[in-house]
């Protein structure tokens, strides 16, 4: 519990940080990794390399902007499937009971992975929250944000 916390104490205050790694981190390859969804399924980002690009969405329960960034990524659910993106939001150092709960609450159109540990959002260096990740076709990260852009067909092009 203590190392959670001194993570998101060390976010709140590494936000100005963030920016400048934010525009160094575009265009780096992208790290695997291998998680659980909230079924409990495998999800391993090598599994898209080549094949579609994904957005990744950190985010907590406890987080008014996450919240907000839920739903308009739920919301574009439908065209970004259709556009063959992949979603994956991918809730920070929570239980499994705790988002499957949230999740009845806030049903969502995503596949929601948890990162229990906290362990993929600290390989991307996630500094605050929300943040998407945005993983071209060829496996390079080609956006991180804090919240959606609107440019994102360009971006996942490159």
């Amino acid at each position: 519990m203590k190392k959670i916390i001194l993570f998101f104490v060390s976010v709140f205050m590494a936000m100005g940080l963030f920016l400048q790694y934010a525009s160094a981190e575009s265009n780096r390859e992208a790290k695997n990794f291998q998680i659980q969804d909230i079924t409990g399924k495998t999800v391993a980002l090598s599994d898209y390399k080549g094949k579609k690009p994904v957005f990744l969405l950190f985010w907590t329960t406890w987080c008014p902007y996450c919240r907000k960034e839920l739903k308009v990524l739920s919301g574009k659910s439908a065209q970004l499937t259709n556009a063959n993106i992949e979603l994956l939001a991918i809730n920070i150092g929570e239980s499994g009971a705790k988002v499957a709960d949230f999740l009845k609450k806030n049903p969502l159109n995503l596949r929601v992975c948890l990162d229990e540990n906290t362990s993929v959002a600290e390989s991307y260096a996630v500094l605050g929250i929300p943040t998407y990740i945005i993983v071209n076709k060829e496996g390079f990260i080609v956006f991180t944000g804090h919240s959606f852009p609107d440019n994102y067909l360009k971006l996942i092009s490159q």
